[in-house]
């Protein structure tokens, strides 16, 4: 079980740079623990989020369009992966089925996967917004494991961030903890890691072998 934000994509300091453009050209305010507080929540989690505590004056679901429209602007200049990634997908994938569950778009997910030459690796692939709740409840891995057809203490994830952790920890799953440099895990979240390495680069099939 993949992440994609601070997982295979170095791209959470670009989702924040999206939304704080928003909420400055609409006249909102952004605060310093936006970026924190948002991390994990569904799209239309961090679309309430942002009208009703960043007060950006639009409906939620314009704010999400607008804000997706961004991030693919962006993708489409530069898709940020991160060193390992694809190497790391395209090892495990020959030993285990592989499911994606990410807090991003499901335009998002499909766009970036399609770019890096990963969609076919991928048995399933979840959006937060397609379950109840965003991360750090265990819904989105709960699902990934549903659309594979496997128990979700059967399978390993990889993950960056604190909610990330939290989310595929209270799913039952195995985590392996790849921590994001530019919004490092609480460490109360970080123990929930059975391991933790530093780069995707260090993730083999054999040490996915261990933890499983």
């Amino acid at each position: 079980m993949f992440d994609l934000d601070g997982v295979l994509l170095d791209s959470e300091q670009l989702w924040n740079e999206s939304k704080q453009e928003l909420v400055r050209e609409s006249g909102g305010r952004w605060r310093e623990d936006a970026p924190t507080a948002m991390m994990g929540m569904s799209s239309p989690e961090w679309s309430r989020f942002m009208r009703d505590e960043l007060g950006v004056d639009m409906d939620a679901e314009a704010i999400n369009r607008d804000v997706v429209r961004r991030m693919e602007q962006r993708y489409r200049r530069h898709l940020p992966l991160l060193p390992g990634a694809v190497e790391a997908v395209r090892s495990l994938h020959r030993r285990w089925p592989l499911a994606l569950a990410s807090s991003s778009n499901r335009e998002i997910i499909d766009f970036a996967l399609d770019v890096a030459g990963l969609a076919g690796e991928f048995g399933a692939t979840v959006s937060s917004e397609e379950v109840e709740r965003g991360k750090p409840a265990p819904d989105v891995y709960l699902e990934a494991a549903h659309r594979l057809g496997v128990r979700a203490d059967c399978c390993v994830a990889i993950e960056d961030s604190s909610n990330g952790l939290r989310s595929a920890a209270a799913a039952g799953m195995a985590v392996l903890a790849v921590p994001n440099e530019h919004y490092p895990p609480d460490e109360d979240a970080l123990r929930l890691a059975a391991a933790r390495v530093d780069t995707l680069v260090e993730v083999t099939p054999e040490l996915v072998e261990r933890l499983r």
